[in-house]
């Protein structure tokens, strides 16, 4: 079982790696429970949180059908693993209230995790309370010491480390990897050291997590003697299988504090690694950005050449070769791959043409950007929100202001929430009403960036007062923080 964990590491969120370790994750094996007549059939099309399972589940009793406390285990597995939360705990629920199947404390592990995920802290800790003294078992309170660490709430988080201690369960890396990545989220880094040597002394083997979160505190502080320490000891441990993602990680580590030629020596290993034993589109892809971070043009041609050898391409592959060679400026590199995807007749991801329309976009060639667009909506392809962002910004810099208010407005009308646009277009956008004298235009594209909740409530309203009073925008642009280009954030400020 810890192989296929191990396999299924994620990239760089090893604290996303360790829950899904703990609480299961999706192996891409085909399970004896996908079969046809099968309650899951129903339940996996119906993906939007608005819709409930529940009556999935209770038509298919009424209909005489079995499902078994396995089978229902499974399912919360399944749904957890692609992040449908709020299904996977109503399954969970349905499986101890309308079946009353007796939960075990690995469904209550679960459940906590679950719960935290769509209802939040408190009602994890009321849940807890209620849970029966027999069913406290070391998972369970391990669960709640995540939360605990996802919430950054170090006092409680140690309270709990502290009665897995006294427990005597404390005797496994998992409590020890959630208190190291929340030292390393709290910025106690010599907190990290006094566990490690904790578990030294109690004879628990680091695992790759461990030193991962340790490697990545090294590098967020610029120690490279510690970050070297750390990979030396990853190496040199005859405990750890090392995994791709592991070199990966540290590889990008290294690139990030500038030691590029240390990153390259581990990019050699995940290079030879991945021709031996690690068949993978997600090593390749990695394996690609990485070169290209290093300013290895000739590597990432090698390694593509191999990508196309060893393995059946994706959309990902693609756009993963194509922002590669976009790094160095190679839009006639970008162009020969495009006419490779367009000729392997993969369903229509606009992510791929969306590297072009930006270069495009940018480099003054917005006839070629539109003429890539209607081709691509014109064989069923939906643009994505960035992709009507960078028409945008080429309509700015073509001095379009009229047209790119419109690609704009498109943008926002499908954008998720926590996206900003690029400071230069929402500024020049505004501008451009202003000239106009038209101060309603304005007043409902604001309107449109709160609804749409790129901003918050207080910034959009104090927006609306400037535009009426008819003041400068340099303050207001300089208080949002808008950045530069157009991009996902999650530290948007509420002001």
């Amino acid at each position: 079982m810890n192989t296929l964990w191990k396999q299924k590491q994620n990239q760089i969120h090893f604290h996303r790696t360790i829950i899904n370790r703990f609480y299961g994750n999706v192996s891409n094996t085909r399970n004896k429970y996908e079969k046809r007549d099968w309650v899951y059939a129903r339940i996996a099309p119906l993906g939007s949180p608005e819709l409930s399972m529940v009556p999935v589940l209770e038509e298919w009793v009424k209909e005489g059908k079995q499902v078994g406390k396995t089978e229902l285990q499974w399912i919360v597995k399944r749904l957890n693993g692609y992040g449908r939360y709020k299904h996977a705990l109503e399954v969970s629920h349905w499986m101890t209230d309308r079946r009353y199947f007796s939960p075990q404390p690995v469904d209550v592990a679960t459940r906590i995790n679950l719960i935290h995920k769509v209802k939040g802290l408190e009602k994890v800790e009321k849940y807890f309370n209620s849970i029966p003294q027999i069913l406290r078992r070391s998972n369970v309170y391990t669960a709640l010491l995540n939360c605990y660490t996802n919430e950054k709430s170090v006092e409680k988080a140690e309270a709990i480390m502290q009665q897995l201690r006294d427990m005597g369960s404390a005797k496994d890396t998992l409590c020890y990897n959630c208190m190291m990545k929340l030292y390393y989220k709290t910025g106690t880094w010599e907190k990290m050291d006094d566990l490690m040597n904790e578990m030294k002394q109690k004879g628990i083997n680091f695992d790759q997590f461990t030193l991962t979160i340790r490697l990545t505190a090294y590098a967020a502080a610029g120690d490279c003697e510690g970050m070297d320490k750390i990979v030396l000891m990853m190496e040199s441990d005859k405990h750890l299988i090392l995994h791709w993602t592991t070199y990966n990680i540290a590889a990008e580590l290294y690139l990030k504090v500038g030691q590029v030629e240390k990153a390259l020596q581990l990019l050699s290993k995940l290079d030879s690694m991945i021709l031996t034993r690690a068949k993978s589109c997600d090593a390749y892809n990695s394996l690609l950005k990485l070169y290209a971070e290093a300013g290895k043009k000739e590597e990432v041609h090698r390694v593509w050449d191999l990508y196309k050898k060893n393995m059946k391409i994706l959309n990902k592959g693609y756009i993963a070769v194509m922002r590669s060679l976009m790094r160095f400026g190679d839009t006639e590199g970008v162009e020969k791959i495009f006419e490779e995807w367009e000729s392997e007749d993969l369903s229509y991801d606009f992510r791929v043409p969306d590297v072009l329309i930006r270069s495009y976009c940018r480099n003054g060639l917005l006839w070629k950007a539109k003429a890539l667009m209607d081709k691509g909506m014109s064989k069923g392809g939906v643009p994505w929100v960035t992709t009507w962002c960078h028409l945008a910004d080429g309509y700015i810099h073509d001095d379009r202001v009229a047209e790119a208010v419109e690609a704009l407005k498109k943008a926002i009308s499908i954008c998720p929430p926590k996206y900003k646009p690029s400071r230069e277009t929402l500024v020049t956008c505004v501008k451009y009403w202003e000239k106009q004298g038209n101060v309603d235009n304005a007043e409902d594209f604001v309107r449109t960036l709160k609804t749409g909740h790129m901003f918050s409530a207080v910034f959009c309203d104090k927006l609306l007062h400037f535009i009426k009073e008819e003041k400068t925008l340099q303050t207001w642009v300089t208080t949002a923080g808008l950045t530069d280009s157009c991009k996902f954030r999650s530290d948007q400020p509420q002001l």
